[in-house]
């Protein structure tokens, strides 16, 4: 998705706006597995649908919060945040991360995405900064909240 008039030179005119939100993806129990056997982290909250049915105080599975702290990053490249013109985005950090409310296997989830800061570093470089409300369909509370840092190379 392009942002109208958003570019390396224009960037510091959008600090403060909202650049997009992302379509919805849904966040199914393959998804879920998939993280689970990546990253190790095999909680049963996550994985063992049968014993969360009967335990889990969600009635059922739940994404683990890193996973849906890493689809930031797709939907960041979906909106746009990345200019056109700049050669290179390149992920610098995180300033601040909330998870607010679980993430049901199932459940659809889109990132609001909205530039904080753009600090020109030299050298071609500029670092923004971008808050991400990662929300959940049908949901009043948002999944997570997170400040985002990426470095921009024109």
């Amino acid at each position: 998705m392009n942002i109208e008039n958003y570019s390396v030179a224009t960037i510091g005119d959008f600090v403060g706006r909202e650049l997009g939100v992302s379509n919805w993806v849904v966040v199914d129990q393959a998804r879920i597995n998939a993280f689970a056997e990546c990253t190790g982290d095999r909680q049963w909250i996550h994985v063992d649908e049968e014993r969360a049915k009967r335990e889990s105080p969600f009635g059922g599975t739940i994404a683990h919060g890193y996973l849906t702290l890493s689809l930031l990053g797709g939907f960041a490249i979906e909106i746009g945040i990345v200019p056109t013109d700049a050669s290179a985005g390149l992920n610098y950090g995180l300033d601040k991360v909330r998870f607010m409310a679980p993430v049901k296997a199932g459940a659809r989830v889109r990132s609001r995405v909205t530039l904080v800061s753009a600090e020109h570093k030299g050298g071609g470089r500029i670092l923004i900064k971008t808050m991400n409300e990662l929300q959940i369909d049908g949901e009043d509370k948002p999944a997570l909240i997170a400040e985002t840092l990426a470095m921009l190379v024109a």
